[in-house]
């Protein structure tokens, strides 16, 4: 059966019932599934609904292509990875010290990675030549770069971070290795290390290079937006 779509299909819109609402997770989980074990390329649009349970026309009121699906799998997969900036980095309630911080968040990042290792191998791949997922990752990954910046800047106004240490710089170039170190240990398998060695070792290398010094944490300064200092 060809994967093209019907002429007479209309573009879909969103579902608007919590049943349409739960058909397109379905479609999502099950394209997942489908890219983790078939690759992009290969993958088929009458499998990721036969294996959500639905028919090939069906899955056409939800998206328009495979490559469609495709990127709200790397939209979806991309925000759980990027979870611990928002809720370990800048958690404005937190009284965790800076390195405790980071190292929390590594730990967050790098087991989640290593959960979707398969994916995100094809994630990485895709990224090279579909332009509107590659799009979508750098605007994440740009603001990311500004918040992160913001908050070693705030840091080094407290006086716990090296002065001579550029936010902009920092924030791109362990930016940078958070993204790429992972993908060389878990998709790549070119790292061969125990998991709490690798998140240990990642944490000391973050915080040596901004010359971190763990300070009391002010209590007005853990109330606040470090993007706002």
């Amino acid at each position: 059966m060809s994967d093209a779509q019907p002429l007479t299909t209309e573009k879909p819109s969103g579902p608007r019932s919590r049943k349409g609402i739960e058909t397109r997770a379905r479609l999502v989980s099950a394209a997942k599934e489908v890219f983790e074990s078939d690759g992009f390329l290969d993958a088929r649009i009458s499998d990721i609904a036969e294996r959500a349970g639905l028919s090939h026309g069906s899955f056409y009121h939800y998206f328009e292509s495979k490559e469609e699906v495709f990127r709200e799998v790397a939209a979806e997969v991309d925000d759980r990875l990027s979870a611990p900036m928002n809720t370990v980095i800048l958690d404005t309630s937190s009284q965790a010290r800076p390195s405790e911080r980071i190292r929390q968040a590594i730990r967050q990042h790098m087991a989640s990675y290593r959960d979707e290792a398969r994916i995100m191998g094809v994630i990485e791949q895709v990224s090279r030549f579909d332009q509107e997922v590659s799009a979508s990752r750098y605007e994440r990954q740009s603001r990311h770069l500004a918040e992160v910046s913001a908050s070693i800047a705030s840091l080094q106004r407290r006086g716990l971070v090296d002065p001579n240490v550029s936010p902009t710089i920092a924030a791109a170039a362990l930016g940078a290795m958070t993204y790429r170190f992972p993908e060389a240990w878990f998709v790549q398998g070119l790292i061969d290390c125990d998991f709490d060695e690798g998140v240990e070792q990642m944490t000391q290398l973050f915080v040596r290079a901004l010359g971190l010094e763990d300070g009391p944490v002010p209590e007005r300064e853990s109330q606040q937006d470090p993007a706002r200092r």
